[in-house]
């Protein structure tokens, strides 16, 4: 075939060519695609390029050996590896009828210097065979990390409640200090109810909502909900019902959480995230006793 295409070629170098061993880079190849099969596969399948070099890079390498960013880019579109992406789904917020005096304490500005200063709170929803199931969420600003969450087959206030209790429950069964937290929500019926604003209260927590019909004033939760979509439910769908749907949303926030790598906080995982501010504040105070106290 190579002679009827012109091409000039001695039988005893095609033969050589059949019985010579792999090359080097064939080899590490390999060994690397392997590794990157991995890591893509057992983070939801949704990393890109940046984040499956990130997590090598975190492991140490392939067998020790750094693997340049170009060469995962190169051997990831050979595999026909890529990140998930994300589409904008419909809105679920039913805003509250009557005045709202709550102010918006966030304007925007989605950060805050340490955990428990800033939360985030909204609700999406999942189509599932048995129909919809509605899903609440709460987030600490300052790591990512989702600290309450709750499922529904309805959007009644109690959704977004049981999600607020969770986060109160999960910060608080860790010895958190919540005084000077700050909820903020959309204008949504949910959020302005009597017990919510009520559990709000019990922790001295201080309410803020964005303005009516704008989303960029729930951005992050916003965004949230965005990538939950894409790496869990159209990922990993379609969805039997709520109970299989929970038992997902469990194991996907475990990962979201504690394995996760997150691009808005030096790539690293929520928990690790916090872990190191904590171990930084101790070190901070140890720096400032006196010797021997």
């Amino acid at each position: 075939m190579l002679r009827d295409a012109g091409v000039q070629i001695a039988p005893s170098t095609y033969y050589a060519s059949k019985k010579r061993a792999p090359s080097r880079r064939a080899v590490t190849d390999a060994e690397t695609i392997k590794e990157i099969e991995r890591v893509h596969g057992e983070n939801y399948g949704v990393y890109g390029v940046r984040k499956v070099y990130a997590q090598l890079g975190r492991e140490g390498g392939v067998d020790g050996r750094h693997v340049a960013r170009c060469t995962v880019a190169r051997l990831m579109r050979q595999a026909g590896l890529r990140g998930v992406s994300r589409l904008r789904a419909p809105r679920t917020t039913v805003r509250a009828k009557g005045p709202d005096s709550r102010p918006d304490l966030v304007k925007r500005r989605f950060t805050a210097s340490a955990p428990h200063r800033l939360w985030v709170a909204d609700i999406t929803y999942v189509r599932t065979f048995s129909g919809w199931v509605y899903a609440a969420f709460v987030l600490d600003v300052f790591s990512r990390r989702v600290v309450g969450w709750q499922l529904s087959r309805n959007l009644y206030k109690e959704l977004a409640i049981d999600a607020l209790n969770m986060a109160i429950w999960t910060r608080r069964r860790a010895g958190a200090d919540l005084v000077k937290l700050v909820h903020h929500s959309d204008r949504g019926s949910q959020y302005v109810s009597v017990k919510y604003t009520e559990a709000l209260g019990e922790v001295e927590a201080v309410a803020s909502v964005g303005s009516a019909g704008d989303s960029y004033d729930n951005a992050m939760a916003e965004a949230f909900n965005s990538l939950f979509k894409a790496e869990l439910i159209r990922n990993r769908g379609p969805w039997t019902g709520q109970s299989d749907l929970e038992l997902a949303v469990a194991e996907y926030l475990d990962w979201y959480n504690h394995r996760r790598l997150h691009g808005e906080i030096g790539l690293v995982p929520p928990a690790e995230y916090e872990a190191a501010w904590a171990a930084d504040q101790t070190d901070s105070h140890d720096a400032r006793q006196p010797a021997g106290a």
